[in-house]
């Protein structure tokens, strides 16, 4: 970047990230911008964040490319125990007994992280439970970032991301060495998983209808009105009685006619009415 960042180049560039990923970037954040995009505004030989917004608008592959960077890809393995021990506990043995395969949809997912570790959790049921879950079980993994899904498809991680949250059992049973700091995610895991480019401010109908939905984390990034919206369209995604898993500093709130709250001691998931 040639030059400081003018206080309406900022705005403006608040405005169109919004505008195409739903991220609502906050004031005061010159910081981040700068820090993220330095190296893609200097590839682009981009000079100001102004030019970088005049050609965002007509460019869509460096409007991917920005939405790219701006992306927060902090994810864990098994993050923060509570929804997969639900999962675990409460929701497969519940939705197992259905005559029907059993979906369920990892939003947002980041590098993989999560939807590896609910592939992980049925196989670990399905040890368990001989015989449960005989119509199949599918997995839909989508995220806005093209880098992070290119990275999930792959599904190999080096040790600094593997030792985030991935036990030694785990490892050893669902994983193969590629190098001596980099595993594979096993065939056995990734074969239940399937991953998708999806912007949340789009219309996701064409999914289809899930039992489950994981949108962890992310609603945090998007204004009031448009996490709303999503959350009623994911409403519409749930087969009657399904669930919805949100973040631990996420809640739901005014949506009463749509969702149960069910406390699950600890931990929180919300049924579909």
């Amino acid at each position: 970047m040639s030059k400081e960042m003018s206080a309406d180049e900022y705005k403006r560039f608040q405005q169109v990230l919004e505008k195409s990923s739903g991220i609502l970037l906050g004031n005061g954040k010159e910081y981040l911008v700068t820090s993220r995009l330095r190296r893609l505004m200097e590839r682009e030989a981009i000079g100001s964040v102004g030019d970088l917004v005049t050609t965002m608008e007509r460019n869509r592959t460096l409007m991917e490319s920005v939405v790219d960077a701006m992306t927060t890809n902090e994810t864990l393995w098994f993050r923060d125990d509570h929804p997969y021990r639900i999962f675990r506990e409460k929701l497969l043995p519940e939705l197992a007994k259905n005559r029907r395969p059993l979906k369920v949809w990892s939003a947002a997912c980041s590098t993989g992280q999560e939807p590896y570790s609910l592939s992980i959790e049925f196989e670990e049921f399905k040890k368990k439970n001989p015989g449960a879950l005989m119509n199949g079980e599918r997995i839909l993994a989508t995220d806005i970032s093209p880098s992070s899904l290119a990275q999930a498809k792959e599904g190999v991680y080096q040790q600094l991301a593997i030792r985030r949250g991935m036990n030694d059992q785990h490892l050893k049973n669902y994983f193969e060495t590629v190098s001596e700091d980099r595993w594979r995610i096993s065939n056995t895991i990734r074969q239940r998983v399937d991953f998708r480019q999806q912007n949340l401010q789009q219309n996701f109908s064409a999914l289809g209808k899930f039992d489950i939905i994981f949108c962890r984390n992310v609603l945090i990034y998007f204004s009031t009105d448009l996490k709303l919206d999503i959350l009623k369209r994911m409403h519409a995604s749930l087969n009657p009685g399904g669930y919805l898993m949100l973040g631990a500093s996420e809640a739901m709130n005014n949506l009463g006619d749509y969702y149960e709250m069910v406390q699950c001691h600890p931990g929180i998931v919300y049924r579909a009415r």
